[in-house]
C-alpha cells in the first residue's frame, strides 16, 4: 500500500539499496537520525505477500511478476493485486510497469487484470488457469515520504522480514526509493544523502527475482558473467551502456554476497567483474569520453583487500594442496611444518576476509558504487548528438572488429619479450583484455576468428597465472615465519613453473 500516492500512469521506478553489515532492530532508529527525515513522521505497515506463476515459471520468462498483498492484521485485512511487467535485472534502478488495484479477498482476480496488458500476454486465459503460489515475502515496511523543493516526491520504504520458499527462508533487509513524482536524479540525490551515515550497496535483483532463487536453493550462488546481446544495429553509446551495466551488476551483486559468504568464487567473481568493467571502460573509451566519469578512490581500499583475499583463495584451495603431497613425501615432520603452514595460513585468510567485509561496511563505498551507478543510467543520454564525433556515430559491428583486431596485435607485440615476470604479468593483462571483450561482442564478431583468439588469450593467462599463483603463495608464506624448508620448496616449485613459461 502506497500512502500518499502521487505518480501518474502505471510505471514503477525505484532505486533498491541492500544494506550491508546492518543491525536490523536499529535500522529505524538510525535512518530517522539522518538530517533528511529527522522532521519527517514514518508510517509502519506490515505486509505480507503471495507471488503466483506457472509451475513452469512463464511469469519469470517474460519479466513478470504477479502478486497478492495482505496489508495490515489478521483482523482487519486489505488486500491489493499487483502486476509488474518489463525492466531489466542487471540496475539497482529498476523501471518498470505496474498495475496495483484492491481485491476482496486472498484470491487472484482475472477481471482486475483486464486493464493492463496481461491480455497481451494471457489471450485465452490459460496461463492464469494455471497459477499457483509460488513463494511468499513477509516484512515490516517503515515509510517516509520526502518532498523535495524541486517538486520531486520519493517515498523511502525500509523493508525488513523475510522471503519463505520451500520451508526455507531468506532474509529481507533492505531500502526501496520509489518516485512518485519527479525524475531519477532525485531518487540518486536522497541515496546520496543516507550514504553519507549508512553503509548501502546497489542491490539488482527484485524480492520477486530472489524468490525464485529461493526456489532454485541458488540464492547464494556467486553471479558469473552474462554478456548481453548486442545487435549490429545498435548505436555504440547504447552498447557500451548495456555492457558495462552488466559488468558492474556482476561486481556489485557478488560484494552482496561477501557478506555472508565465504564460498571463494564469490570474491573471485567479484573481481572478475570489476576487471570486466575497467576493461570495457578502456574498450568503450570513445564512448564514454566527454562524460564525467567518477572517481573510485573510495573503493581502493576494499579492492586492495579483495585481492588479498582472492591470493589466500587461491593459495590455500588451489595452489598448495598439490604441491604439499610432493613436499611431504610420506615424512611425519614434513607433514607436521606442513600442516601448521596451512593452519596458519587458512587464520590469515579468514582475517582478511572479516577486513574485507568491515571495508564493505564503510559508507563512503557505497556512496562511490551510487555515484557509477547513475553514471551508467545516463551514459547513452549523456552528450547531445551534435557534439558528438563521426567516429563515435559509426555501424558498432566494424568498431568492434578493429577494436578486437587492434587488442589482438598488442598481445602479439607483448608475446615478442617474455623473459621476466613483469613482462609476462603484462601480456596476461592483455590477455584478459582480449578475452573479456571478445566474450562481451562476441554476437558481432567473426565467429572462427575470435573463437581461436579467445583460445588463445584464455590459455596464456592460465599458464602465466599458474606460475604467478606460486609466487603469489611464496609472499604469503614468507610473511607467516614458519620452517624454512617449506619456503625453500615452495621457491624450487616456482623456478620450474617459471621455466614452463619461457619454454611455450
Amino acid at each position: 500500500m502506497k500512502p500518499d500516492r502521487l505518480r501518474q500512469g502505471p510505471q514503477e521506478i525505484e532505486l533498491k539499496l541492500a544494506l550491508p553489515g546492518a543491525d536490523p532492530s536499529q535500522l529505524a532508529k538510525q535512518l530517522a537520525q539522518i538530517t533528511l527525515l529527522t522532521r519527517r513522521s514514518a508510517t509502519r505497515v506490515h505486509l505480507h505477500n503471495v507471488y503466483y506463476d506457472t509451475p513452469e515459471q512463464a511469469l519469470r520468462q517474460a519479466r513478470i511478476a504477479l502478486r497478492i498483498r495482505r496489508v495490515g492484521s489478521d483482523a482487519k485485512p486489505q488486500w491489493l493485486q499487483t502486476l509488474k511487467m518489463g525492466g531489466l535485472g542487471d540496475s539497482a534502478l529498476s523501471q518498470r510497469g505496474e498495475w496495483e488495484v484492491p481485491v476482496p479477498d486472498a484470491r487472484l482476480d482475472l477481471q482486475a487484470l483486464q486493464a493492463t496488458p496481461w491480455n497481451n500476454f494471457d489471450p485465452d486465459g490459460s496461463v492464469f488457469q494455471a497459477l499457483a503460489p509460488s513463494f511468499s515475502t513477509v516484512f515490516d515496511r517503515t515509510l517516509w515520504v520526502v518532498r523535495k523543493r524541486d517538486g520531486s516526491v520519493v517515498e523511502i520504504a525500509l523493508d525488513l522480514g523475510q522471503i519463505e520458499a520451500n520451508q526455507t527462508q531468506s532474509p529481507i533487509c533492505e531500502l526501496e526509493l520509489e518516485l512518485l513524482a519527479g525524475s531519477p536524479p532525485a531518487l540518486f540525490a536522497i541515496a546520496r544523502q543516507i550514504a553519507r551515515t549508512t553503509a548501502v550497496l546497489p542491490a539488482n535483483i527484485s524480492k520477486a527475482e530472489r524468490g525464485y532463487l529461493l526456489i532454485e536453493g541458488c540464492l547464494d550462488k556467486p553471479l558469473r558473467a552474462q554478456p548481453p546481446s548486442l545487435t549490429p544495429k545498435l548505436p555504440l553509446p547504447e552498447a557500451s551502456r548495456r555492457v558495462l551495466r552488466e559488468m558492474f551488476c556482476q561486481f556489485t551483486s557478488n560484494l552482496g554476497l561477501l557478506c555472508s559468504s565465504d564460498n571463494p568464487e564469490v570474491v573471485h567473481q567479484a573481481r572478475v567483474g570489476w576487471r570486466r568493467f575497467k576493461s570495457a571502460l578502456r574498450l568503450f573509451k570513445i564512448a564514454v569520453t566527454g562524460t564525467e566519469m567518477p572517481s573510485w578512490q573510495a573503493l581502493q581500499p576494499l579492492l586492495n583487500l579483495l585481492s588479498e583475499v582472492r591470493n589466500f583463495d587461491v593459495a590455500c584451495t588451489e595452489t598448495l594442496p598439490p604441491i604439499g603431497v610432493a613436499y611431504v613425501a610420506g615424512d611425519s615432520r614434513r607433514e607436521q611444518a606442513w600442516h601448521r603452514m596451512e593452519r596458519t595460513l587458512a587464520q590469515a585468510r579468514t582475517h582478511q576476509r572479516e577486513l574485507a567485509r568491515e571495508a564493505l561496511r564503510q559508507p563512503a563505498v557505497g556512496a562511490s558504487l551510487l555515484e557509477i551507478t547513475q553514471w551508467l543510467e545516463g551514459l547513452s543520454t549523456a552528450r547531445a548528438q551534435d557534439e558528438v564525433s563521426p567516429e563515435f556515430k559509426q555501424p558498432l559491428q566494424p568498431w568492434a572488429r578493429r577494436r578486437i583486431k587492434r587488442l589482438h596485435d598488442q598481445l602479439q607485440l607483448a608475446l615478442r619479450d617474455t623473459g621476466d615476470p613483469d613482462s609476462q604479468h603484462h601480456a596476461r593483462i592483455i590477455a584478459k583484455r582480449m578475452r573479456y571483450s571478445i566474450e562481451a561482442m562476441q554476437p558481432l564478431l567473426p565467429k572462427k576468428r575470435s573463437q581461436r583468439w579467445h583460445e588463445q588469450a584464455t590459455e596464456l593467462q592460465s599458464s602465466i597465472g599458474a606460475a604467478r599463483d606460486v609466487s603469489l603463495a611464496i609472499t604469503l608464506v614468507a610473511k607467516l615465519e614458519l620452517e624454512t624448508g617449506v619456503l625453500d620448496f615452495l621457491h624450487g616449485v616456482a623456478v620450474g613453473r617459471q621455466s614452463e613459461v619461457l619454454q611455450r
